[in-house]
């Protein structure tokens, strides 16, 4: 789960890193409070949840009341990637000296949690690692969350030259560490990181994404969640127990384990087609989940057939196939459905489903190829 700046902005000040001073808004007269309690000159800054903001106009430094007035008005009339702006972030305007990046997130490849620097902050980071990697610095937790000794010592210093901003600099990932396993977060970051013409350091900017499997943990945090850029099937998808994301393809998708959904896609991809989601039915195999499972991928009319790949085990093959059936009269198919069920009831489960002409497949390659030829018709 994503959430605004001004919210990771909010959560970075509690734990002790400087900020550059603002509130949010919603309307002007409440921008112009703001900016007259701040001081002139302030910047508006569009909260919005999709990137290149600053290249669709949505970052604007004002110098009177005049100028927020009409300033604010532009950001409210612009939409950013189609969505439209309803809140604006009033800040105090900086004298920015020097620009840096600061991130940590989870390095999936090394199980292991890192902390990212640059002393070319401002920009996106990603073009910086294309173009200069030697500008990015890493530094590997390796399960201790407590920063210092010599390693760190080469990592803080091959960022910040200045002693006096290795120490400032230390301070604020500190704060950044703290939030980031108190929130269970998988990312956290500052661009820029500014130091100003006063030699003070602040977060100019501030990003935070959650891990939404930690979220029953932080409900203060899951309120923080702005709807308006969930996908609405994920978020129904939720509610059943189900693990859904929403693809490009058109081979629906119904798979009981993470690791056979993978396996289901990758071998759809390599048949010729395209999965139109990913979706793990989990564990329990209540026929009730398969109708809502099957809903929701017909919510996408590019959907031409569904697969249906269940290694039964806890998932009961029976109760897979009675939801199929209800879901058949429940929900008026028309789309047809690919099944390849193995394991626990799955004779019964077999039976059931020729009573009611839905054909099964022998093995997991014949029914994807089935179900990818349907598609692909």
């Amino acid at each position: 789960m994503k959430i605004h700046e001004y919210q990771a902005t909010e959560l970075f000040q509690k734990a002790g890193v400087a900020v550059v001073s603002g509130q949010v808004a919603t309307d002007a007269q409440e921008a112009a409070r703001i900016a007259e309690k701040i001081g002139y000159p302030v910047v508006l800054k569009a909260q919005v949840l999709v990137g290149g903001r600053g290249k669709a106009g949505g970052i604007k430094k004002v110098n009177t009341p005049r100028e927020l007035t009409a300033a604010f008005a532009q950001l409210r009339a612009l939409k950013i990637k189609d969505y439209p702006v309803e809140k604006v972030l009033v800040v105090r305007a900086v004298n920015i000296k020097r620009e840096f990046y600061i991130g940590m997130t989870v390095d999936t490849s090394r199980n292991d949690v890192v902390l990212i620097a640059s002393a070319a902050g401002g920009v996106d980071i990603e073009e910086t690692a294309q173009k200069d990697p030697q500008a990015i610095k890493k530094y590997y937790l390796e399960g201790n969350p407590q920063i210092g000794g010599k390693k760190w010592q080469a990592f803080i210093e091959s960022v910040f030259d200045d002693p006096y901003f290795q120490v400032k600099g230390a301070e604020i990932f500190r704060g950044l560490i703290k939030v980031f396993f108190a929130y269970d977060c998988s990312l956290a970051e500052i661009n820029p990181l500014v130091i100003d013409d006063k030699g003070q350091m602040y977060a100019a900017d501030a990003k935070i994404n959650f891990d939404d499997n930690a979220l029953f943990r932080h409900e203060d945090v899951a309120a923080l969640r702005d709807i308006r850029y969930e996908e609405p099937d994920e978020m129904e998808a939720k509610k059943y127990g189900l693990s859904f994301v929403r693809l490009d393809g058109n081979v629906g998708c119904i798979v009981n384990g993470a690791g056979l959904a993978m396996a289901t896609m990758d071998i759809v991809n390599l048949s010729g087609g395209a999965p139109a989601n990913f979706l793990d039915v989990g564990g329990s195999s209540n026929p009730e989940k398969v109708v809502h499972a099957l809903r929701i991928i017909l919510n996408n009319k590019k959907v031409k057939a569904v697969l249906i790949n269940i290694f039964g085990g806890i998932t009961r093959c029976d109760d897979i196939a009675r939801g199929l059936v209800e879901a058949r009269t429940k929900l008026n198919l028309s789309v047809p459905l690919v099944v390849r069920l193995i394991g626990t009831n799955e004779e019964e489960a077999k039976a059931l489903l020729a009573q009611h002409n839905i054909r099964t497949y022998p093995t997991m390659r014949e029914a994807i190829g089935q179900a990818v030829a349907i598609a692909n018709q």
